[in-house]
């Protein structure tokens, strides 16, 4: 059921994933561990690929160091990975290796029971759903494609990640995917379990309604003097614009 207060009439939402459209005990749980099990493999014997060499050097430039060799950078990776660090190369390699587990089969996402029911609801009401997460782009499309119930990509409109939106908590990352949806600030509606970024897409303009799901990290913090929601089903989402 609705909660009230929580009505919007927008053009478009936008989603992140970890705490929000899934259990972020599944990304540490299942993906980080199938992602630290082939890094030394991917750095050793693919380090040619261009998306593989790119994130590499990347690395490199991060931390300082030119001329660290693969199992420098799989210490440095493996680093990040123990701190949670949303670094944009640790996200590219998981990408690399997690869309490619997905496509074997190794790999189904995870989304909570009230999220897929409402973005179809939402799509088959005209509004328009893009993905803003730290993942890599290439990890969301996987993530996506292939859930539980099939493949969600139809209903979505855009990916979005560090790399070609910016830091989540910084504002004008906000405003370079208003401006790449081509949709003013006051029509889009943010959801996420983290303040910090609630903030950013708040100072954007935008409209932001926290989640907060028990057992997420962030319950216990809760999300500031954002509106919140427990579920997705608490929020309801129009689009006044749409001609379907």
């Amino acid at each position: 059921m609705s909660v009230p207060g929580l009505t919007y009439d927008v053009d478009a939402v936008v989603l992140d994933i970890e705490g929000t459209t899934s259990a972020t005990g599944f990304v540490v749980d299942v993906l980080y561990p199938y992602s630290r099990a082939r890094f030394a493999e991917l750095l050793t014997e693919r380090a040619g690929e261009p998306a593989v060499a790119r994130a590499m050097a990347q690395v490199r430039e991060l931390t300082g160091e030119p001329d660290a060799d693969a199992a420098a950078i799989e210490k440095t990776l493996n680093a990040w990975l123990d701190e949670d660090r949303k670094a944009t190369p640790l996200k590219s390699l998981q990408g690399v290796i997690w869309s490619e587990g997905f496509a074997r089969g190794d790999l189904v996402s995870h989304f909570y029971d009230d999220v897929v029911p409402r973005l179809r609801a939402w799509h088959a009401a005209g509004l328009r759903l893009y993905v803003y997460s730290s993942g890599s782009v290439s990890a969301q499309r996987a993530w996506f494609t292939n859930s539980p119930v099939g493949d969600l990509t139809p209903l979505v409109s855009g990916l979005y990640d560090t790399e070609n939106a910016g830091p989540k908590q910084e504002p004008g990352s906000y405003r370079r995917i208003a401006a790449a949806a081509e949709a003013a600030a006051d029509r889009l509606l943010f959801l996420s379990d983290r303040p910090g970024e609630l903030d950013a897409a708040r100072e954007a303009g935008w409209h932001a309604v926290g989640i907060r799901r028990p057992g997420e990290p962030y319950f216990e913090q809760g999300v500031g003097d954002h509106a919140q929601a427990g579920t997705f089903d608490e929020i309801t989402v129009s689009n006044s614009r749409s001609t379907s």
